[in-house]
């Protein structure tokens, strides 16, 4: 996906509300001056340092990204210096699900048992908001690999431990900025760490305590202040997370990373693999009284969150030093656990986290999503907090000198958290938004008012907003191609359901494969109350539905014809339908209750292996189920087969591609696997992606006369 340079058009009240800055500012005016003309990295990209490949969060004060808007020190707007491409063009993996382990490296007891509280409840907050819409995690949603799996929202904490090993004392790093010694405090420069000595110790440990490796295991090594970490030999040239007062040092510097052990080689991964974050300690000082004065420092440069949402529109920028607010929602009024005013900055290291676990679970190996540039799916918006919800801007008062400003709510507290890249923005233009803080899926249309019987009336879901509503499939062999999300409509009359896409969908231009379903028009044969129903599913496989009424003023459907009771019983009955409002049954043997859904995903699997489905019923009964194909779409794909019977009138014809009986026992749920002919299944692999109707017909099985029931129902899948 290319994408091209766009400024946004909203007025200086929407900027206000959705954007953040980010200026080069500095710790001292010496910094400052010796930072000015440097040319900071535009976020965290995918390289090589010392060997090893990472996904770096370098240092950057330069400007904030909106995807393809760039905000720089000059206070101007402007485009990304050339269009990038964002992509996973070999379909390598991502996560499908993740248990998530934090280690604490921290023999000498450093890291404050208030800040390990904090980040252990965020992740505990994670795991609890697994599938959430509401949270940055959601984004990740849109993102697939070869199997066409989405790297769904889907964590498990597994718990946080303090790891007691001794650091090693030979071939270590040089801390470019070591810690100044406090003796009152009993604090000190501990070490420095290289990425090669951090790896041996998460393999030790995990080794130790028989911790699962693997596609779906993520470790978050964590050191404590004191504790640098280099990717080479540091000094004042090297990659670490510590750097001095020069212009080269700050460019090598970084706020975290992550990478993979990968002893088989397979780009693929597998359970041999080990996938880690490093998150050092670069959260500064401010606040912490038990360090040297010359530490107590912002750490501007993995932060920039003094932006003033309320009263700094877009295009300004701070000029003094003093407008610089880090912010820190869970910050409390000092003193806190150790009498001074510093659990708030465990929110920065929070964020490193966020930022780290949104990119391993879409890059995991360093060859999924990501652009040209090597810039992952939080770098495309590096520093864009917007838009902020909760808190306060200005300082607490009491000397933490921090904001309250939030974003996120995850697991009923509140944080402040980059937001993530949106590839759907970039293929279709609504909503459109490129950097989001989370989901949504509604879907709305508007009922027709006044309608007679005969009138032909229209249904309008584009009214509906829903953030993933593009994304990529990857077929079995090729590049990927776009895929989109799907409008079902159930008009409440008994019709087949219509599914299809909305306009900008190519599939649009092919309707034997799905017709256009976003509007859509639909006349009512009879009088009577409809309840119509609108179902969205985006490209993450979220489905919503809402209904509307609509009254059709006209004659009513006509009575179901007698069902003659069997040889003896002296009485008849109404057959219970699914056609118009109100079908009738009799009064003395109520139709059963049933439900059906297709829950096959892949086309491929479900020809091989039978089209899966889940159902229900409230009692005894006895049916069968029918899988159907329009004739237009089996004649197209060679399919021959039955003409489906009573259908309703003006139902285009329906194929029955596929068939099983259905005899229950008693009420309750199952599922069920109805199988294709190896003919059939054959002629299936023609296509890439088939809506199929499901329909259900059963009967009382153990009263007399019996009442039905039919239940119908659609689902599209693809390869």
């Amino acid at each position: 996906m290319t994408i091209f340079a766009r400024l946004h058009k909203a007025s200086s009240a929407t900027a206000r509300t959705r954007s953040s800055l980010a200026v080069l500012i500095a710790a001292s005016l010496a910094l400052l001056a010796a930072l000015a003309l440097a040319a900071a990295p535009a976020g965290a990209v995918v390289t090589t340092v010392g060997g090893t490949t990472v996904g770096l969060q370098p240092n950057n004060e330069e400007f904030f990204l909106d995807a393809t808007l760039k905000v720089n020190l000059t206070n101007e707007a402007e485009p990304e210096p050339q269009p990038e491409t964002f992509a996973n063009a070999t379909g390598n993996p991502v996560v499908h699900g993740s248990n998530i382990y934090a280690v604490y490296w921290d023999p000498t007891n450093h890291y404050h048992g208030d800040w390990q509280e904090l980040i252990n409840g965020f992740l505990h907050g994670v795991a609890h908001d697994s599938n959430e819409f509401s949270n940055v995690f959601a984004v990740s949603a849109q993102y697939t690999d070869r199997t066409n799996v989405p790297a769904y929202n889907r964590e498990s904490f597994r718990g946080a431990y303090t790891d007691t090993t001794a650091y090693p004392t030979t071939g270590n790093c040089t801390d470019p900025n070591p810690l100044t010694a406090n003796p009152a405090h009993q604090i000190k420069a501990i070490t420095c760490l290289t990425d090669a000595q951090v790896q041996a110790e998460l393999q030790s440990f995990i080794a130790q305590h028989s911790l699962p490796r693997g596609m779906n295991s993520i470790f978050y090594l964590l050191t404590p202040p004191g504790v640098a970490v280099c990717l080479d030999a540091g000094g004042a040239t090297g990659h670490c997370s510590d750097f001095e007062k020069s212009e080269e040092s700050y460019e090598h510097g970084f706020c975290s990373y992550h990478s993979a052990i990968n002893p088989g080689g397979l780009p693929t991964g597998d359970t041999n693999s080990l996938l880690y974050g490093v998150i050092p300690w670069t959260a500064g000082g401010i606040g912490d009284g038990q360090l040297a004065l010359q530490d107590q420092t912002k750490p501007f440069w993995c932060q920039e969150g003094w932006f003033n949402p309320a009263s700094t529109p877009i295009e300004h920028a701070p000029k003094s030093i003093n407008e610089v607010v880090l912010q820190e929602p869970n910050q409390v009024k000092c003193p806190s656990a150790d009498g001074f005013c510093d659990r708030g900055l465990a929110d920065l290291i929070i964020n490193q986290i966020a930022v780290e676990q949104q990119n391993i679970v879409t890059n995991p190996l360093l060859n999924s999503w990501h652009d040209s540039a090597g810039k992952e799916a939080t770098d495309e918006c590096r520093n864009f907090f917007a838009p902020t919800t909760n808190g306060s801007y200005p300082a607490i008062p009491g000397g933490s000198g921090a904001g309250t400003l939030t974003n996120q709510v995850i697991g009923a507290k509140e944080y402040f958290i980059n937001t993530a890249f949106d590839l759907a923005a970039l293929k279709l233009s609504y909503p459109g938004i490129p950097c989001l803080p989370g989901l949504r899926l509604e879907p709305k249309f508007t009922a027709p008012l006044r309608v007679n019987a005969g009138d032909v009336v229209g249904f309008d879901g584009m009214e509906s907003n829903f953030t993933l509503n593009a994304a990529e499939h990857f077929p079995p062999s090729g590049p990927p191609t776009t895929t989109y999300a799907t409008y079902t409509w159930n008009f409440g009359d008994g019709t087949l359901p219509l599914s299809g896409y909305a306009p900008g969908a190519p599939a649009c231009t092919t309707p034997w494969l799905s017709p256009c379903a976003a509007s859509v028009f639909h006349s009512y044969t009879y009088g009577g109350e409809y309840n119509v129903t609108l179902t969205v599913t985006d490209t993450a496989g979220d489905s919503a539905t809402t209904t509307q009424n609509v009254t059709v003023v006209g004659p009513p459907p006509p009575s179901p014809p007698p069902v003659e009771s069997a040889p003896g019983t002296g009485s008849t009955s109404k057959a219970g339908t699914a056609g118009g409002p109100g079908a009738e049954t009799s009064s003395s043997v109520p139709a059963p209750l049933a439900t059906a859904a297709i829950v096959s995903h892949s086309l491929k699997t479900a020809a091989r292996r039978g089209l899966a489905v889940r159902y229900s019923v409230n009692e005894q009964v006895a049916g069968r189920f029918e899988v159907l194909l329009p004739l237009s779409v089996a004649k197209h794909l060679g399919i021959s087969g039955v003409l489906a019977a009573g259908m309703p009138a003006g139902s285009a014809p329906q194929v029955i591609v596929a068939k099983s009986i259905l005899i229950t026992t008693k009420a309750g749920r199952a599922t069920v696997s109805i199988p294709f002919s190896k003919r059939t299944s054959g002629h299936l692999g023609r296509t890439r992606k088939l809506t199929l109707t499901l329909r259900l017909i059963v009967r009382n099985a153990a009263s007399h006369p019996p009442a039905s029931t039919t239940v119908v129902t659609v689902a599209t899948l693809s390869h």
